[in-house]
Order: C-alpha cells, then sequence, then structure tokens
C-alpha cells in the first residue's frame, strides 16, 4: 500500500470455475465487504478482472455506470471513489484479482497500474506457492490416517501390511465409502477394524 498511496486499501479474490467468488485476504473492513458484495451481486470490477479482462481501472465510482447495483453502494456506505482491479494467473481450476480500492478520486495512475501488475505477479506466486504446500499437507494427512487405521488391522488380526490394505480396500468397495473415512473411523472407534475374509 505504501507503494500505491492514494489512501489505498487492497485484498485478494480468488474466483473459482464454478464462479464461485472467495475473499482470501484484505487491507480493511471496506475492501473485504467490497469484495463480498461483488461475490453477492455478481458484478463488480473485480470480477471482471478475474474472469475477463487483465486490468479494470476506475476513475470516479460515482460516475460509473458498468455496475449499477454495486458501485452505488460502495460510494454511499463506504466512500469508496476509485479502485484497480488486476487479473492474478493462479492455476487452471481458478483466477484470481488484486483489488485495490481508495477514497480519493482519479487515484490509480499509468505508474500506479503497472506496480499493480508486478505485485499481482507476486501475489499470485505465492498463492500458487501456498495451495500446493495446503495441498500436500493435505495429502500427508490423508495418507497419514489411512497408515493408522492399517497399524490398528494388523495389530488386531496379526496380518502384514499388505493383507490388511486388502481388507481395508475390500470394505471400503463393499461399502461403498472412500478408503479415508473408513480409516478415520476405525481411527475414532465409529467402527471395529474390519476382519478379514475366512481363508
Amino acid at each position: 500500500m505504501d507503494l500505491l498511496g492514494g489512501q489505498a486499501q487492497a485484498g485478494i479474490t480468488i474466483a473459482h470455475r464454478e464462479r464461485q467468488v472467495e475473499s482470501i485476504g484484505a487491507t480493511a473492513e471496506l475492501v473485504r465487504r467490497g469484495d463480498e458484495l461483488q461475490a453477492e451481486l455478481g458484478e463488480g470490477p473485480c470480477l471482471d478482472a478475474a474472469w475477463d479482462q487483465e486490468q479494470v481501472v476506475v476513475d470516479d465510482l460515482a460516475r460509473e455506470a458498468r455496475w449499477p447495483r454495486w458501485g452505488p453502494r460502495m460510494v454511499q456506505d463506504f466512500g469508496v471513489k476509485s479502485m484497480l482491479c488486476t487479473q492474478l494467473f493462479t492455476n487452471e481450476k481458478q483466477l484470481g484479482a488484486l483489488n485495490i480500492y481508495s477514497t480519493e478520486p482519479v487515484a490509480f495512475d499509468e505508474e500506479a497500474q503497472e506496480v499493480a501488475r508486478l505485485l499481482a505477479v507476486h501475489a499470485a506466486m505465492a498463492i500458487a506457492q501456498a495451495q500446493q504446500v495446503e495441498g500436500l499437507r493435505f495429502a500427508n494427512d490423508r495418507r497419514t490416517t489411512i497408515g493408522k487405521a492399517l497399524g490398528i488391522v494388523m495389530v488386531t488380526y496379526d496380518l502384514d501390511d499388505a493383507k490388511a490394505f486388502d481388507v481395508l480396500r475390500r470394505l471400503s468397495s463393499h461399502e461403498n465409502r472412500k478408503l479415508f473415512d473408513l480409516a478415520q473411523d476405525i481411527i475414532n472407534g465409529r467402527q471395529a477394524a474390519p476382519r478379514p475374509p475366512q481363508q
């Protein structure tokens, strides 16, 4: 925000393929509310930047006709006068936008627009890395849960890991349940360790 001035406040919106939108960070309440209101009304510069345009510049929101429901509410409720929204490319399943709000009119000149483009590149890289780390953590948690359930079956019925896994896999298929969900129930005591088939 120090780079942009103009009483600027910023946030990041992620637009998922199903055209759902979520605000994943904001420097001020007016940004969070502005992003949420765009998602609620289905219109606004952040949505246009996320899906359709590389950058959307709004010099005077009070005179802007592109978002007839969203714009007047932001001017009246929060005193927002200008905006700069820059598209983020995060991955093939979702897009996003770096959204900068200002209470001053004509707050974002060509230099500010270029700074926003550079910041958007850094933000997109940070988001992609955070999502990758979260995905790895999620996969590791699932693997650990299944491993614990395997251990319970192995100890309960004196089986090696291959036979114990086969027991879990068969029960998962028979009950039409995901292996992870079955493993969680076994660990939490909501389901007894499944018996191996009789030889």
